[in-house]
C-alpha cells in the first residue's frame, strides 16, 4: 500500500472514531447518564468509552462549543445545569425559531423532502409504540433539524442549533411523563398534517404551542425535583 493510501486510512478511521465518541459522549450527556451539573471523569469516561483520553477530550471540546458541556475554571468539563430562567429565556426564543422554520418549511420544502420527513415520522411512531425513549428521542430531534432545514435559511439555522444544544437532555427528560409523551406525539401529527396542506400559518402556531408545552412541562419536573428529594430525606429520617 503506498504512503499517501495508507495516511488517508489512517485519517478516515481517526475521523470515524472522533464522530464515535462525538456520539456516544453526546447521548450520554442528552440521556441523563451524566447528570446536568456533574463533571465529566475523564478516566472513567475513557473506561467506558474504550478510547484514549485525546479523542475523548476532541470530543468535550466539540460538545462545550455546541452547549452540552462547559469547561469551568478550577474544575474542568461539566455538564450544562440550567436555571428556570435559562429554561423560561430558552424555549422563549427556541419557540420562536421554530415557529418561524416550521412556516417557511411550509412553503419551502420539496415534496420529497416531505416524503422523506413523512418516513421518519413513522418510525418515530413505531419507537414510541415500543416505548424506545433513546430511540424516539433521536428520531424526533431528527424530525425538528429537518424542518428547520427545509426553511432555508442559514441564519436561523445557526440560532437555532444554538440555542437547541442547550436544551437537549431537558427536551429528553421531558417525555418520562407517558401522558405528555402521548400528547407530543399527537401534536406531531397535527405538524406532519400542516405539513403536508402547506399549510404555513398553521404549522406555525402548533410548532410554537408544541414548545411552549414542553417548556412547562420542563419547569414543572425542575420544581418537582427538590421535592422529591425532601420527602425521600424526610422519610429516611
Amino acid at each position: 500500500m503506498q504512503g499517501g493510501l495508507l495516511a488517508e486510512v489512517i485519517e478516515i478511521a481517526r475521523q470515524g472514531l472522533h464522530d464515535q465518541v462525538v456520539s456516544r459522549l453526546r447521548a450520554m450527556l442528552v440521556e441523563g447518564s451524566i447528570a446536568p451539573g456533574a463533571k465529566l471523569k475523564e478516566r472513567e469516561l475513557c473506561e467506558r468509552l474504550s478510547v484514549s483520553r485525546t479523542p475523548l477530550r476532541e470530543a468535550i471540546k466539540l460538545l462545550a462549543a455546541e452547549g452540552l458541556v462547559e469547561l469551568v475554571p478550577n474544575r474542568g468539563a461539566v455538564a450544562v445545569k440550567l436555571t428556570e430562567a435559562d429554561v423560561t429565556h430558552s424555549f422563549e426564543v427556541l419557540g420562536a425559531l421554530e415557529a418561524l422554520g416550521g412556516e417557511l418549511a411550509a412553503r419551502r420544502m420539496t415534496d420529497a423532502e416531505f416524503s422523506e420527513l413523512k418516513a421518519l415520522h413513522y418510525e418515530m411512531l413505531a419507537a414510541y409504540a415500543r416505548k424506545d425513549l433513546p430511540g424516539y428521542y433521536r428520531l424526533n430531534a431528527r424530525i425538528h433539524g429537518a424542518i428547520n432545514s427545509f426553511a432555508r435559511n442559514p441564519v436561523l439555522a445557526k440560532a437555532y442549533h444554538a440555542i437547541n444544544a442547550r436544551v437537549q437532555s431537558l427536551r429528553f427528560s421531558s417525555n418520562y411523563d407517558q401522558e405528555k409523551w402521548k400528547r407530543a406525539v399527537k401534536e406531531h401529527e397535527q405538524m406532519l398534517e400542516a405539513l403536508q396542506a402547506r399549510d404555513g400559518a398553521r404549522l406555525r402556531a402548533l410548532m410554537h404551542e408544541h414548545m411552549q408545552r414542553k417548556r412547562d412541562v420542563v419547569l414543572d419536573q425542575m420544581r418537582a425535583a427538590p421535592a422529591a428529594v425532601r420527602g425521600s430525606q424526610e422519610a429516611a429520617g
